[in-house]
């Protein structure tokens, strides 16, 4: 799908420029473009735009580069990450002289929170430059939502496992509910700092481009100044996210340290009661042996006598573990 916007009286605005981007368009947004639509653009802006597979490299090289007069960028955002579960793909920007063009095959919500700020007039979007510096500054701005709102949820995790309740409550598939919960609050973190990475990779490779090719007269002294807090912002929000990738690794080894406590003790009651029931196990084992010449066999309270003393072997041991303890 093709959706093309063009700026007017300094808001976006969305053109009706078919497969054929017209001369207004600042910016052509690319969502799970089809061969039709990707060629089209290709033929108008005279540009080899990447595919799904060359989008999807590891190597900075093959993320960041200049060919045919245009600058290629592609960064990893994630999409739906309000849940547990983002969908990390790539996103390609294409700035080709003062326009835009972005390549996605998900729909992550920084694009969308971006032409409604836009189209309100709320951020500068004059020039593809200027969309793709507000377009970053979104992401990056949703990315320190997300971020934060995953540090809240660890905070409520932390005091989940370290919560004075009883033995009961803390038994059973509790704590495998909060490994659960730990693992895929990791798993979101590290998506976050994958991101980030790439953003700073980006930014980088964006202001050097613009200003070793010439193109500062693009970027006014308040840009820049934006372009430079966006790398501040994702430096610092990558710091962050690091701290809260280590209380993470914290909460994970405390929670099986917790297990280990919990499975000691309940290996420490079954000792203690193999103990306590070891004296009476003997006394009874002792008067169960059939030899004539036993004399309390002939006793009329023996009975009674070898109870007592069965229950007496069991109490001592019990009350002596008590008082150390160890119950």
């Amino acid at each position: 799908m093709i959706k093309a916007y063009g700026a007017t009286d300094g808001r976006l605005q969305l053109r009706e420029a078919g497969l054929a981007p017209t001369e207004s368009v600042i910016w052509i947004d690319l969502l799970s473009p089809s061969d039709d639509e990707e060629a089209a653009v290709e033929l108008a802006l005279g540009v080899d735009l990447p595919s799904r597979k060359e989008m999807r490299e590891i190597e900075q090289s093959s993320r960041l580069y200049t060919a045919d007069g245009a600058q290629f960028m592609t960064a990893m955002i994630p999409a739906h990450s309000d849940s547990d579960a983002p969908e990390m793909e790539p996103v390609t920007f294409v700035l080709v002289g003062a326009r835009l063009v972005t390549i996605r095959y998900h729909d992550p919500k920084a694009f969308g929170l971006f032409v409604h700020r836009a189209s309100k007039g709320h951020m500068p979007c004059a020039t593809g430059e200027e969309v793709m510096l507000g377009l970053l500054e979104v992401m990056v701005d949703r990315l320190g939502d997300v971020l934060e709102h995953a540090g809240q949820s660890i905070e409520s995790l932390s005091r989940r496992i370290f919560a004075r309740d009883s033995g009961r409550n803390r038994r059973g598939p509790r704590w495998q509910i909060m490994l659960e919960d730990i693992g895929r609050k990791g798993g979101l973190i590290s998506t976050i700092r994958d991101s980030l990475g790439t953003l700073d990779r980006l930014a980088v490779f964006f202001g050097q481009r613009l200003r070793n090719e010439n193109h500062a007269s693009h970027l006014p002294e308040d840009q820049l100044d934006r372009l430079h807090d966006l790398s501040s912002d994702i430096r610092s929000l990558a710091d962050h996210a690091g701290f809260v990738a280590q209380k993470v690794n914290f909460l994970l080894d405390a929670t099986l340290g917790m297990i280990s406590i919990e499975q000691n003790t309940v290996m420490q009651i079954f000792s203690v009661v193999s103990v306590v029931f070891l004296p009476p196990t003997l006394v009874a084992s002792v008067y169960g042996m059939n030899f004539a010449s036993m004399p309390e066999l002939s006793w009329p309270w023996g009975y009674p006598a070898a109870l007592g003393l069965i229950l007496t072997s069991a109490l001592v041991p019990y009350l002596f573990f008590r008082r150390k303890g160890w119950l």
